[in-house]
């Protein structure tokens, strides 16, 4: 062991001991600071208004890697487990669903726009036309499957058992006087699937992707009024306050990603922001 004099182990002390007060004293806020996050999206349409949005926040310091997924059920388990950092694939009602079935401590911290489910149809011009036994494409995921349902129901087609819950299936249908047979199948290839069935009812999320043009192809529109499906920025609880969640809200919350909302969705869309 190298032999120190008195007056030299003084000073390395010292050195020490500013270092661990620097340490210690380090802002709480720079401490939670980051300059990378992982967020997680649904792949499609709304993937790639994600990454103009990547493109404003990397201006603004803040690095977002994407990570996408094809199933609804995965971003939060995803989330709640630190495996990323925030998600950006689902409505309120949703979330609030997943959290009182389990126990996820997740947070909304901002929206990002609603999308309207559409119905779309190749063979009517008007729900008025819908025949009896007609067959009614529908998402399988429990987020857009409850939707659709009451998208119909919204419109007199089916009467629901209970018409508050989100996440209702097939069996809870009531009412069905036209007979009405309901195929489910993947959100992403329900609308592709418009010329082999009398009617689909697809999310906003996979129009372009679907080939299916809004303004010629849809004859109805689930109804804006008191929506309660807007999209969420979602984060982790303890996350909430931590200072690149203010720059991730703002990497969306803009103009520039508002006018690559309209060259995707054109009218079917709007924002509260």
């Amino acid at each position: 062991m190298p032999y120190f004099s008195k007056s030299t182990r003084k000073m390395i002390l010292a050195f020490l001991l500013t270092l661990v007060v620097f340490s210690i004293s380090i802002p709480a806020s720079q401490a939670d600071e980051k300059d990378r996050i992982r967020v997680g999206v649904m792949d499609g349409d709304e993937a790639d208004v994600w990454r103009v949005a990547v493109e404003v926040a990397r201006k603004e310091g803040l690095n977002i890697d994407l990570v996408t997924f094809s199933d609804y059920s995965i971003p939060n388990e995803a989330l709640d487990a630190g495996n990323i950092d925030a998600n950006a694939i689902q409505h309120e009602p949703y979330l609030d669903a997943q959290v009182e079935q389990r126990g996820y401590k997740l947070s909304i911290v901002g929206r990002t726009a609603l999308f309207p489910m559409g119905i779309y149809s190749r063979k009517i011009k008007n729900l008025s036309e819908l025949y009896e036994g007609a067959t009614v494409g529908i998402p399988d995921d429990p987020s857009n499957e409850g939707r659709a349902l009451r998208t119909m129901a919204q419109f007199g087609l089916i009467t629901l058992k209970n018409p508050d819950d989100i996440l209702v299936t097939p069996i809870d249908i009531k009412d069905n006087p036209k007979k009405l047979k309901f195929q489910e199948m993947n959100a992403g290839i329900v609308g592709r699937a418009i010329d082999d069935l009398d009617v689909v009812i697809v999310n906003n999320t996979w129009i372009a992707s679907s080939g299916l043009n809004p303004e010629k192809d849809s004859i109805a529109w689930e109804k804006i009024e008191n929506n309660p499906y807007d999209n969420t920025i979602v984060v982790r609880t303890q996350d909430v306050d931590k200072p690149w969640v203010k720059k991730l809200l703002s990497a969306y919350q803009n103009e520039t990603v508002r006018k690559e909302l309209k060259r995707i969705f054109g009218i079917g869309f709007a924002t509260s922001w």
